[in-house]
């Protein structure tokens, strides 16, 4: 049976205890997104001890990360059915385990394929349970802030890796990375599970009487949503920043040394793992601000000035690329345009599609990030191996940046305007 809230109580002072519940239940799926955040984030500084170990060329390598957003988002409408089944508490639990035990797991193996049925198989399943079950309680429980709350939990994921970066890094220099996988591997499945003990789904009469304040918009199964041409055109917009982002993500240590910023100092730390910590801040910052700002001024415009602020900082970020100051700062400024878009695409799906079947259909816009993931990772990086040079790469993401900016505006604003035109009062 689904989980329902204990909060369900008689007439009296009721819709005031579930209001303060859920913002409980924002608390409880920040800490989750939070302690799922460093398999994504700090995998790029696992990279070069990981290729010295096992001999492997750095795309070799990068499968590793691939498989992990692969699985993370391919079987994310799967997960967000039986989250929707189930209920949050349990498969999040489900998901906080495979979480830690694939770090755990991977500090044992001997081989590249174990990295890959470790970090990238178990991790994958066990972050995508978790990413998609939050982010879909969470547009349930915020019907009036839609965008803010995806964002906030979204954040989680972005800004966890802020508080292990350095740790992470240290740890790696002293201890090596067989040992770092396996601490932080169990602290991570600890703070994961216990946080989702306290998840809950909002009650059933509760959510039907706020959606019918807040939206009227009619709800979509998934098998009606996908015959849709906005579902399509979100996607390949969602693949496009996708790809961009993660090739970022995965790639910063690589390039960062072919830049020659690798062993830089700025403001007397390390440029890299100083860049990655600016990085996860922004990233985690620019979810709930630009949910809210698209909760005011609109979703697709919001995208407009977001991609559009991503495009031009990754065209100064390499035009600067060997100055180490610079470096560093522009790279906060491209995820401050990037990580937005786990605000908005999950918002903007459900303002078009209805709250209903949120969580699986965002499972299905989630596998864009999956596809990204192949374009951002190893295609990437078979692309500088064949190239010589990171210029091409950059110089494509940009492109898909500032296309995707422009569909936001000439393409989405009026093929939803036109979709949901029926259903506006």
């Amino acid at each position: 049976m689904m989980e329902t809230s204990t909060l369900s109580v008689p007439a009296q002072g009721a819709a005031a205890g579930i209001g303060q519940n859920r913002w409980m239940q924002l608390v409880y799926g920040l800490i989750c997104m939070m302690a799922i955040s460093s398999p994504q984030y700090v995998w790029t500084l696992f990279t070069k001890p990981m290729q010295a170990q096992f001999g492997v060329s750095l795309s070799t390598l990068q499968v590793t990360f691939s498989i992990l957003i692969v699985l993370q988002t391919f079987l994310s409408p799967f997960q967000g059915f039986v989250v929707d089944r189930f209920g949050p508490r349990i498969l999040i639990s489900v998901g906080s385990v495979l979480t830690g035990l694939s770090w755990v797991l991977a500090s044992q193996v001997t081989s590249v394929t174990g990295i890959y049925l470790t970090y990238g198989l178990l991790g994958g399943i066990g972050t995508g349970i978790i990413y998609i079950g939050i982010v879909g309680l969470m547009v349930r429980w915020f019907p009036d802030r839609r965008g803010f709350a995806a964002g906030i939990v979204a954040a989680g994921y972005g800004m966890g890796a802020i508080l292990t970066t350095f740790p992470v890094s240290a740890s790696l220099t002293a201890s090596g990375w067989q040992h770092t996988l396996l601490v932080f591997g169990i602290v991570f499945g600890i703070i994961g599970l216990a946080a989702a003990q306290g998840l809950r789904m909002p009650p059933q009469e509760w959510m039907a009487q706020h959606e019918s304040v807040h939206s009227s918009v009619a709800d979509v199964p998934s098998r009606q949503m996908l015959k849709s041409p906005v579902f399509w055109l979100m996607f390949v917009m969602m693949t496009m920043m996708s790809t961009s982002g993660l090739m970022v993500i995965s790639q910063m240590g690589s390039f960062a040394k072919d830049f020659g910023v690798t062993n830089a100092m700025v403001w007397g730390l390390a440029a890299l793992p100083l860049a990655l910590t600016i990085d996860r801040f922004t990233n985690g910052l620019t979810r709930p601000f630009f949910g809210w700002v698209s909760d005011q001024i609109g979703r697709e415009n919001t995208m407009v000035v977001a991609f559009g602020l991503e495009g031009i900082a990754m065209t100064l970020w390499l035009i600067t690329r060997d100055n180490a100051v610079l470096f560093v700062l522009l790279s906060g400024v491209v995820f401050f345009g990037w990580g937005e878009i786990f605000s908005l695409f999950p918002s903007t799906l459900t303002d078009t599609f209805g709250t209903k079947h949120a969580t699986m259909n965002y499972g299905f816009l989630y596998i864009a990030q999956g596809l990204g993931s192949v374009l951002g990772g190893p295609l990437a990086a078979l692309l500088h191996e064949s190239t010589g040079s990171w210029i091409p790469v950059f110089q494509l993401c940009i492109a898909m940046d500032l296309l995707t900016a422009v569909l936001a505006f000439l393409a989405l604003k009026p093929l939803r305007r036109k979709l949901l035109a029926p259903n506006r009062p």
